[in-house]
């Protein structure tokens, strides 16, 4: 079936740290004939780094301007990308590879204009490239990471988490950036329940029939009964049952160290993980350069690659665009939803 312009969700497109690779990797993904057929697309960004982009890459990318974020459902051509250009930084205030003030603030401008266009479902869906955490806290951002930023400003009273996908496997976790001094803390067994319910209706959301979620344990060995930790026994094992009882078919906990090779061996669809660390170490060993973050919980569907800015190989011509795709192709698969969802309450959690 011939899809007409307006069957396509609408996303956006940021391109993330100025001193990073984000612009280069938005310029390959837009080569790729396959983006502009799953999406009508907007980037959003300052003009001269969306020309750097291009350069790095070796790439020229056509665009159409567009002169707001409420102008892109309706036009006409979407097999070239929108452009919405945003003056947010200036040449000089970025230096390449390097963190700074202006371009974390730069980062928080464009990403606050998406969210809300998403709210006022001008937008579906938003792909942004990757940031740097330290230059956005000089820039201005108040909380721990990007999503608690998500969060706030889109209202969110509920639980929320990051989930990272590889190749069909899904994680989240009970605690994010936080020291692990701090991980015991934050394992009670009303996050543990609320990870795993929002993990499974999150892959439920995304034709998961029938997911297959489990939970990670927290120490070594799962605890030994005890002898070596107690929340597994008397934290997560205890959410475990109480979510079978409420019909959620989680199992768990495993030992930390073998749950990944069930997962590998597929047996798995989900892991609810304890820390940042213990599921982020396992996802990237497995295919780093194809990994996605989504931010669980929001009422719009926000989706970034897993990888970070690489300072290292910044202007360099050398990004791997493979989880930038794969980042867009979810985020496509979930606007879709998103924008035929009946709710306007934007307080729901999307995913």
């Amino acid at each position: 079936m011939t899809r007409t312009n307006d069957d396509k969700p609408v996303v956006a497109l940021t391109l993330g740290d100025p001193a990073g690779i984000g612009a280069e990797l938005i310029a390959r993904l837009l080569a790729r004939p396959e983006t502009l057929a799953q999406a009508n697309v907007v980037l959003v960004g300052d003009p001269w780094l969306w020309v750097d982009g291009q350069k790095v890459a070796g790439l020229e990318i056509p665009t159409r301007r567009v002169a707001s974020l409420a102008d892109v459902r309706g036009r006409g051509d979407t097999s070239v990308a929108a452009f919405l250009p945003v003056d947010t930084v200036a040449p000089g205030a970025v230096v390449r590879s390097e963190s700074r003030a202006a371009g974390g603030a730069s980062v928080l401008r464009v990403l606050d204009l998406c969210m809300g266009a998403a709210q006022a479902r001008d937008i579906d869906a938003i792909c942004f490239a990757p940031l740097n955490k330290q230059a956005m806290k000089l820039g201005g951002l108040r909380h721990e990471d990007e999503l608690h930023h998500f969060a706030e400003f889109l209202g969110v009273t509920g639980y929320f988490c990051e989930f990272n996908t590889l190749d069909g496997l899904w994680t989240s976790r009970i605690s994010s950036h936080v020291p692990l001094e701090d991980v015991p803390k934050y394992i009670t067994r009303e996050r543990v329940m609320e990870a795993a319910k929002l993990m499974v209706r999150s892959l439920q959301a995304n034709g998961f029939a029938s997911p297959r979620v489990a939970v990670a344990g927290l120490n070594p060995h799962n605890g030994e009964g005890g002898l070596c930790g107690r929340q597994e026994v008397d934290v997560i094992a205890p959410a475990v049952r109480e979510l079978n009882a409420q019909g959620f078919p989680v199992v768990g906990p495993f030992s930390a160290d073998t749950i990944f090779l069930k997962a590998r061996d597929g047996a798995l669809d989900a892991i609810v993980t304890m820390y940042h660390d213990q599921g982020q170490i396992a996802i990237k060993l497995m295919g780093f350069s194809r990994g996605v973050t989504v931010q669980g919980g929001l009422p719009i569907p926000i989706t970034t690659p897993a990888h970070g800015t690489a300072y290292d190989i910044a202007g360099k011509g050398k990004a791997d665009v493979t989880a930038t795709a794969n980042a867009f192709a979810i985020a496509a698969r979930m606007g879709r939803a998103y924008r035929d969802s009946s709710t306007n309450d934007t307080r729901k959690a999307f995913a």
